[in-house]
């Protein structure tokens, strides 16, 4: 597991969250409450901000979960998987439980941005073992 394993495995993370907001795109702006435009897209989709930070977001969980990997001796594609989901449903979703709580943001927003980051964890585990 090198650095190609890990801007792989950020990749891939960040292309399931492409197809994976893209499909609960509707859902995800009413619980979270963005601002749509006038074409029915998220009202800041054209600025390239956000999209930067989230492929580096997704490169640097892979780049830790890599090392993370290694201490815990993890090299099989079904081992990385799985570690990778329990990351993503027992560390990433219980903060966002938290911080989505206490702003009062509805358990719909908990469901999907916690979907994405256990099954984009997944994928990031998986890659991980695989190149």
């Amino acid at each position: 597991m090198g650095i190609i394993s890990v801007l792989a495995a950020g990749l891939a993370a960040w292309i399931f969250g492409a197809v994976w907001y893209g499909v609960l795109a509707k859902q995800w702006m009413a619980a979270s409450g963005v601002a749509i435009g006038p074409n029915g897209r998220p009202a800041n989709a054209s600025r390239p901000g956000p999209y930067i930070i989230s492929v580096i977001s997704a490169i640097l969980v892979a780049g830790m979960m890599r090392h993370v990997f290694q201490l815990a001796g993890i090299d099989t594609v079904a081992a990385g998987g799985v570690a990778g989901l329990g990351i993503g449903l027992f560390m990433a979703t219980p903060w966002l439980m938290t911080c989505y709580g206490f702003a009062g943001r509805p358990f719909g927003l908990v469901l999907i941005d916690g979907g994405y980051a256990s099954i984009g964890s997944a994928i990031i585990g998986a890659v991980l073992t695989l190149v």
